[in-house]
């Protein structure tokens, strides 16, 4: 497994659309323009040029098709080869591996008050989040695990948060059983990795900064 990660940079912007846009497709442009905030245009671009840099770097993949699954997850055709991105706050990922896998981060915000996300825990999670002595680090972990569980298992916001529990790492959504590991990348961030392949328990992934030329 190969992880890369960047972040977004103001002062680069215009210069990474200038360079880097003509290269997608004009649904892809116009679906990164159309953001207000340039740090989101940024982070939605540069998860792309993540994905693109990554597998022509590491996989010698120089024109991928990437498509659609009908549960809106993209995939990679023609090639036994998975990836999936994350962002938050300043911070883009993108992970590849030979099996399915799904990858969250989360700024560690110490603004958040987790008892406003208490509707979407189960009465379990939301107790051993009480009963843990840093209880925002209970919480980061919580959401950041169960998101990496939800982008491994495709089903995006069809699939509420509360509807299934990890115990041990470990949980079961429609008699799917997914396993998930927590990773470093950035002292400021929560990262976890999840798949329904449990060779992700051992994993030891290649985590490395990706420096993307303006």
């Amino acid at each position: 497994m190969i992880i890369l990660y960047t972040l977004i940079n103001e002062t680069k912007h215009q210069p990474l659309l200038d360079r880097y846009l003509p290269f997608f497709s004009q649904e892809i442009k116009k679906d990164i323009l159309r953001y207000r905030r340039w740090q989101d245009a940024q982070l939605s671009l540069l998860g792309k040029v993540l994905l693109q840099g990554g597998l022509k770097t590491y996989y010698n993949i120089t024109e991928p098709e990437i498509e659609t699954l009908p549960n809106k997850k993209p995939y990679l055709k023609g090639f036994h080869l998975h990836f999936n991105i994350s962002h938050s706050k300043d911070l883009v990922v993108c992970a590849f591996a030979e099996y399915p896998l799904g990858i969250d981060v989360e700024f560690n915000d110490p603004k958040t008050n987790y008892q406003d996300f208490e509707f979407q825990m189960t009465a379990n999670e939301f107790q051993e989040i009480e009963n843990f002595g840093d209880k925002m680090k209970a919480f980061f972990t919580f959401w950041t695990r169960k998101e990496a569980v939800i982008k491994a298992h495709g089903a995006g916001m069809m699939l509420p948060l509360d509807s299934f529990e990890i115990l041990h790492n470990e949980c079961i959504i429609e008699e799917e059983k997914f396993f998930t590991k927590e990773i470093f990348i950035h002292e400021d961030y929560h990262s976890f990795i999840s798949s329904s392949d449990q060779k992700i328990k051992d994993v030891i992934p290649i985590i490395e900064h990706f420096e993307i030329e303006v």
